[in-house]
């Protein structure tokens, strides 16, 4: 469905600090620059970037959005949470752990990055 998913900054080297370590425990390489006001993360499933506005304005976050990162295991959502509080990022909502739903049962944790935006790290039980 989606080809890529951008997030605003306001310090590239920030960012660019905390989305390698958060992404790196996922197993996803360091991201690369591109026109020196964004960095991009590829993978075969999709491509996540940061950037400095365009606009020149400051960027800010979505208000109610929340960007979902997959992973592999419990393991690597603990890691990928330690790294971005390790990095900059804020823990934000209930600590990393299971949660039931109607999608089934999940391990989640959520932080906050240097510029506010939030985001998720997701490991779906096997049924």
């Amino acid at each position: 469905m989606f080809s890529h998913v951008m997030v605003g900054t306001n310090d590239l080297e920030a960012s660019r600090k905390f989305y390698d370590a958060i992404l790196g425990a996922l197993g996803i390489a360091p991201g690369v620059l591109n026109r020196d006001i964004r960095y991009f993360y590829r993978t075969p499933s999709g491509n996540f970037g940061f950037t400095l506005p365009i606009d020149g304005k400051a960027a800010n976050p979505a208000n109610g959005g929340t960007i979902g990162f997959g992973a592999q295991s419990v393991e690597q959502v603990n890691a990928f949470h330690a790294a971005g509080i390790a990095n900059g990022g804020v823990t934000c909502e209930d600590p990393p752990g299971y949660r039931e739903g109607p999608a089934g049962k999940m391990y989640l944790a959520y932080l906050r990055d240097p510029t506010g935006n939030k985001l998720c790290s997701m490991f779906r039980e096997p049924k």
